[in-house]
């Protein structure tokens, strides 16, 4: 597939012939289900001019049906644009294509879908990751030259480690979220899944930037990172010593591999711990179900989308999100409900706050001694369709991600190894707040020392 920086010098007319392509591959490519489009016989719009990007499917994009993948959503359509879709057609690129995706953005990998899930293009048995699973399978199957997720405890980075390719989380509030169908407003962040460390930082300075419409926006500088990459750069990297050993063998001896490669490559190398991730998985969990709970109580059958049928008005409610949402939706949102009651407010939200100013502490400690960070993307390679059968032990596969969306950090995820079963094991590189610049130099230098140049 023709990367982002090479399709965007491409004429208007070898765009068209481009799309025309790209329509083809998806039609030819249905069973990986990475295209609400594939899994509902719908055409892909073709009303944008520019080069392609695949758009999951809870970012607005005017007149498109954007349904987060949730049978409450059917029937409604976007009445404007997201700040990073004007920000694309402004830039020349298109919105092309609905990526599938978790339900609402809950879970990791695309079954809860209302449209059904995506294959994971290496593996067809195996999940995709999520619940951007979507967007990664079509960069990774070649069906899209780039696409745009959402990561609110890892939801670019995982499922793009898991199909092999690169996922960018920036630093929250450096990329508008007006626009982005919520799940946890104070850790979502929108971010590009791309072929190639390169491509994500151009669509990474496309992309962000202030936006006055947007109250979680922050108002800082911003230079572009694409036109000052340089793999060159000798960093400091520390790598969390004990999460990479608690890796399965496979990850640990692919990580380990590839920080002997860094150090002879000339960046330092010191290893650091962090404190059990178990903290990790109870704050993000308890924070991020009690703002989906606040933020998807606006899905009530009166205002846009499905209704069911009732007699009064409290069965409408009722009826519209029991038939609505879906049980992993149900599970998040009456966790989130529970914890936001009076007399378990204190006990429980408060103090997930407490421990995220922690962990946030934490990770800051080490930035203050070093560039970038180095640890595992998950705690193993893609893992097949219905092996973590109950939820928590699919809680349990965002252990490694979710610390950076309660620290706002900007991180990057980069292929550096294969399993004996040819599945992706990917290095997570992150950076101090604002520091994009210095995480794509680390990915960049770190993709040219994989593939040998």
């Amino acid at each position: 597939m023709i990367s982002l920086k090479e399709a965007m010098k491409l004429s208007s007319s070898d765009l068209e012939l481009l799309r025309k392509e790209l329509i083809n591959k998806i039609e030819k490519t249905k069973e990986i289900g990475a295209y609400v489009e594939q899994l509902t016989n719908s055409p892909i719009d073709e009303s944008f001019a520019g080069v392609p990007i695949a758009i999951k499917d809870n970012i607005q994009v005017k007149n498109w049906a954007i349904t987060s993948c949730s049978k409450i959503l059917q029937g409604y359509k976007a009445p404007y644009n997201a700040t990073v879709i004007e920000k694309l057609i402004l830039a020349g690129l298109a919105p092309f294509g609905r990526t599938n995706m978790d339900e609402f953005a809950m879970g990791s990998t695309t079954e809860s879908s209302y449209y059904g899930r995506t294959l994971n293009p290496l593996d067809h048995s195996r999940v995709p990751g999520g619940s951007s699973g979507g967007s990664a399978a079509a960069v990774a199957a070649g069906i899209a030259i780039a696409a745009l997720g959402s990561d609110t405890g890892g939801s670019i980075r995982q499922p793009a480690a898991f199909c092999g390719c690169v996922g960018f989380k920036p630093t929250y509030g450096r990329v508008s979220r007006y626009g982005l169908g919520a799940y946890s407003s104070s850790l979502d962040q929108i971010g590009p899944i791309t072929q190639n460390v390169e491509d994500a930082a151009i669509l990474y300075d496309i992309i962000a930037g202030h936006d006055k419409l947007d109250s979680t926006s922050a108002n800082v500088d911003f230079t572009p990172v694409a036109p000052n990459l340089n793999p060159n750069r000798k960093l400091k990297i520390a790598v969390i010593k004990n999460y990479v050993d608690e890796a399965s063998a496979p990850v640990k001896d692919a990580l380990n591999s590839t920080i002997e490669k860094l150090k002879n490559a000339g960046h330092e190398i010191c290893y650091k711990e962090l404190a059990n991730s178990k903290y990790d998985i109870a704050a993000y969990y308890i924070i991020a179900t009690a703002e989906a709970s606040a933020n998807l109580s606006r899905y009530d059958g009166v205002r846009y989308g499905n209704r069911a049928s009732a007699d009064s008005l409290g069965a409408m409610y009722a009826n519209t999100r029991g038939e609505g949402f879906g049980a992993e939706v149900q599970r998040r949102m009456l966790l989130g409900t529970f914890v936001l009651s009076s007399g378990y407010y204190d006990a429980y939200y408060i103090k997930a706050q407490k421990a995220r100013a922690f962990i946030k502490h934490e990770y800051d400690e080490i930035l203050n001694e070093v560039d970038i960070i180095l640890m595992p993307v998950a705690p193993s390679v893609a893992y097949k369709f219905g092996e973590l059968k109950d939820p928590l032990s699919a809680y349990l596969s965002d252990i490694y991600t979710i610390g950076v969306n309660l620290a706002g950090l900007p991180a990057i995820t980069v292929p550096v190894a294969n399993d004996e079963n040819g599945l992706n094991i990917s290095a997570q590189l992150i950076g101090g707040s604002w520091q994009e610049q210095t995480v794509l130099d680390a990915a960049l230098s770190l993709e040219n020392i994989i593939k040998g140049k």
